[in-house]
């Protein structure tokens, strides 16, 4: 514990030496790190791509099934309005005289 408060404390010197060889090894750090981070950014990007892809397509099934039954509706709601207006035109021939 003591080590640590006095060796880092306000010693300029060891911030000098971290600033210094940080810049002597990052030309050497740099491009091993863009050689390894290249690869797993594009493999994240082709993944995001294909997710998109892939729920583009669902959606647009799911629409169409939502469609589907939409029409599927507006036509029954249309024959069952129909139907009254149907029966109700039977019913008053069927009660009108046939004489008349």
């Amino acid at each position: 514990m003591g080590l640590f408060n006095n060796g880092f404390k306000g010693n300029i010197l060891t911030g000098l030496a971290i600033g210094i060889g940080a810049s002597v090894l990052a030309p050497a750090v740099i491009p091993v790190l863009a050689n390894i981070a290249k690869p797993l950014a594009k493999a994240a990007l082709k993944s995001g791509v294909l997710l998109y892809q892939k729920g583009v397509e669902t959606f647009a099934e799911t629409k169409e099934v939502v469609e589907d039954l939409m029409a599927e509706v507006q036509s029954e709601l249309a024959e069952a309005k129909a139907q009254p207006e149907d029966l109700h035109e039977e019913a008053v021939e069927s009660a009108a005289p046939e004489g008349t």
